[in-house]
């Protein structure tokens, strides 16, 4: 009986061992996957995470007037796995350690997130397309340093073609079209 009442007494003394949630701040893990998060300006809209996405969770749609494209997350039927985040070729997608999830019945269909992406026109012939982010171009340009990063990411593939073709050579300000013999 003398060491229950040690133990008893030395657990009064040390206070809760456990973490106070509900009804306080807890503890959360640095590699906890928590909320699915798509940063908009890093999104290239490939479809990568869509394809990947075990649970369906992820929708990747052209928007009516072809401007753009709308990615959906539905954080309900995320099942956490990551996959969107680990094949992202950009790094988009990313999983903040936000694990409190719980809601309300009727709230299931509004745990969305939604971004909307809107092309550009290429700076050279002014073609829609999405720019590669500055990240990845600086990334991509990096082993030649008479390249500009940041002029070939505003170019759309056929100008980036081109542009190769044309090495050592002056840039066109306005493209006309691939002759061809380029394109054999």
């Amino acid at each position: 009986m003398s060491s229950f009442l040690k133990v008893l007494f030395r657990n009064v003394l040390n206070g809760p061992s456990t973490d106070p949630f509900p009804l306080g701040e807890t503890f959360t893990p640095d590699r906890l996957r928590g909320k699915v998060l798509i940063d908009p300006e890093l999104c290239m809209g490939c479809g990568t995470c869509k394809e990947v996405c075990t649970a369906g969770a992820i929708d990747l749609s052209e928007l009516a007037d072809g401007s753009g494209f709308r990615i959906t997350v539905w954080q309900n039927s995320c099942c956490l796995c990551a996959s969107c985040r680990h094949y992202c070729p950009t790094g988009a997608a990313s999983l903040i350690p936000d694990w409190h999830a719980a809601h309300p019945e009727e709230d299931k269909y509004v745990r969305i997130e939604q971004q909307t992406v809107k092309y550009e026109p290429c700076s050279n012939c002014g073609t829609l397309m999405r720019p590669i982010p500055a990240k990845l171009a600086r990334k991509l340009y990096a082993s030649s340093p008479e390249l500009d990063p940041e002029q070939l990411r505003h170019l759309c593939p056929a100008c980036r073609r081109l542009r190769d073709a044309l090495k050592g050579r002056p840039f066109p300000v306005a493209a006309a079209k691939v002759p061809a013999e380029a394109q054999a």
